[in-house]
């Protein structure tokens, strides 16, 4: 990253550009011009299709007026893939209830086709996800990333036989809960963690780093549950607009299992023991 690339970028001259944190995923810039302030993202060697779902995702939730970051522009520079989006000045406290509300209003925009996926792929670092539309959710949790996963951690050796079959055996309650469960595709974040979502400068929540699909919105709220910053203001607001129905405090196990084997196939051996009890548990729990 130097003057001469960021020389390329299609907007006014660059005053200062200084290096953002906080991801793990892409490089992070905010560049300063005479006018406007940007954030810039950065995959290198990566093609500009790379960010073709979080451009998408971003501008559903523009049109579902959720607020986020506005795409600006999408290309490739020197092989490198960027995302030029405008900069928004961001805190990390606010009401937690406005942010409930805001995800209940998320998860009330219903499918365009009335099928569970997405129109494009979820791009990963370390593992992608085809979302490819399918007509029941069982379908596209289970086949398109529980089992995935399981054949990427077992690719790496993270997982051994006996790991497999405890998993097998946790695979079929999740099948049998989903089965009867009944599931609407609504659209999701898809990466809920606490990292993503901050406030804007008048308090309103604001939704960042989308990996979005149509899918359950237990999903969603499964993964908040994983590694905390909700507070119950946010979980009471949107219970209240919005609430989950009988069983769900089971079902989010399921969606607690997959956001952790996402980190075990991306982090590593750190989160083996997380996972293994939460496959036991969910074996338990039938």
């Amino acid at each position: 990253m130097d003057q001469k690339w960021l020389a390329q970028l299609p907007i006014e001259k660059i005053i200062t550009w200084q290096p953002v944190g906080g991801g793990d995923v892409n490089q992070a810039f905010h560049l300063q011009t005479a006018q406007q302030d940007f954030f810039l993202l950065v995959q290198s060697k990566t093609d500009a299709s790379f960010y073709q779902g979080e451009i998408a995702g971003l501008k559903d939730f523009q049109f579902a007026r959720i607020k986020a970051p506005r795409v600006i522009a999408n290309g490739q520079i020197n092989g490198d893939a960027y995302l030029l989006l405008d900069y928004l000045s961001l805190t990390r406290s606010g009401d937690q209830r406005l942010l409930g509300k805001q995800v209940a209003r998320l998860h009330q925009v219903a499918s365009p086709n009335g099928k569970f996926g997405y129109q494009f792929p979820y791009a990963g670092t370390s593992i992608s996800f085809a979302n490819t539309w399918t007509d029941n959710w069982s379908d596209l949790f289970l086949k398109q990333r529980l089992d995935r996963l399981a054949q990427h951690l077992q690719k790496k050796s993270f997982w051994h036989q006996p790991q497999i079959q405890l998993y097998q055996r946790a695979r079929q309650v999740i099948a049998a809960e989903l089965a009867v469960h009944q599931s609407q595709p609504v659209l999701l974040h898809g990466d809920f963690w606490a990292g993503n979502f901050a406030f804007s400068a008048d308090g309103q929540p604001v939704l960042i780093d989308p990996a979005v699909l149509y899918g359950d919105r237990e999903f969603d709220i499964g993964i908040t549950t994983v590694f905390g910053g909700f507070t119950p203001d946010f979980y009471q607001a949107y219970q209240h607009d919005l609430p989950l129905t009988k069983g769900y405090q089971q079902r989010l196990n399921f969606y607690r299992l997959y956001y952790l084997m996402v980190h075990l196939d991306k982090f590593g051996l750190s989160y083996a023991a997380s996972v293994m009890n939460l496959l036991t548990a969910i074996i338990k729990n039938c």
